[in-house]
């Protein structure tokens, strides 16, 4: 059994591409939305927080492997869940490497929380897969809210949270843009909407590609039902749960 972890729906959609490339793995799902968002608050908090959280999880539940589908935690935390846990941990990269190999004026664009952007690993991404483009970041604290809000069925506008990256110097020459939030896959139709020259890359498939990778040794445990899906703050409703194979909401006590 996998255990997805995310600070609210974003990891569903790692989820979705899971039990499409997957669908004989028990999945569990974990939220943090009783602490959501993530991408504005400290490394300070959010570290010790994400560590005790899994470790109780994985007591709990026993995974076979981890995967953090939520690119704040991944970016501060998966050195501190490795060293303290010995299952295969899996982490979220924004797609940098695909985004800068598609653009054609060698310009991209990184759509992140700021916690994500602010952080030495995005940088090191950049230097390692995209030093031949001009990068353009951005850390947005509402589009992840707009995500939630979608989701349960809103009208969202991203137009006012997005066009401060296509503002900056060098912007209008954006091709190609790295969504380094799992949050925003759920908004690809707007932003494909407002910029239809643009590129978007979404992390959940590759995310999904390199845990099958990691774990393509692991058993199957075909009399393991996993399929519930647990949140530290108010639990959603299972009809919205259904379409990721999700039966049942649970609060998840620790």
């Amino acid at each position: 059994m996998f255990l997805v972890f995310d600070s609210g729906i974003g990891g569903l959609g790692v989820v979705a591409q899971l039990r499409a490339l997957a669908p004989e793995r028990p999945l569990t799902y974990l939220a943090d939305n009783g602490f959501f968002p993530y991408g504005e608050k400290s490394d300070a908090v959010l570290v010790p927080r994400i560590v005790a959280l899994l470790g109780n999880a994985i007591k709990v539940f026993k995974p076979q492997a981890l995967v953090v589908a939520c690119n704040t935690a991944s970016t501060i935390a998966l050195p501190s869940l490795r060293a303290a846990f010995s299952l295969p941990i899996i982490g979220c990269v924004p797609p940098i490497k695909p985004a800068a190999a598609a653009s054609a004026r060698k310009t991209i664009g990184v759509l992140a929380t700021a916690a994500t952007v602010r952080r030495p690993y995005l940088s090191d991404l950049i230097e390692k897969f995209a030093p031949d483009c001009s990068v353009l970041s951005l850390g947005t604290p509402t589009l992840a809210e707009l995500a939630e809000q979608k989701f349960r069925g809103a009208v969202v506008d991203v137009g006012p949270a997005v066009a401060p990256l296509f503002a900056q110097a060098g912007g209008a020459a954006i091709d190609a843009i790295a969504l380094g939030c799992t949050h925003y896959s759920f908004l690809v139709p707007e932003f494909s909407a407002l910029y239809p020259g643009v590129a978007w890359f979404d992390p959940a498939l590759p995310v999904a590609r390199q845990t099958l990778k990691v774990t393509v040794d692991l058993p199957v445990d075909e009399n393991m039902q996993a399929q519930t899906a647990y949140f530290t703050g108010e639990c959603l409703s299972p009809a919205l749960l259904a379409p990721y194979g999700f039966t049942r909401a649970e609060t998840f006590q620790w």
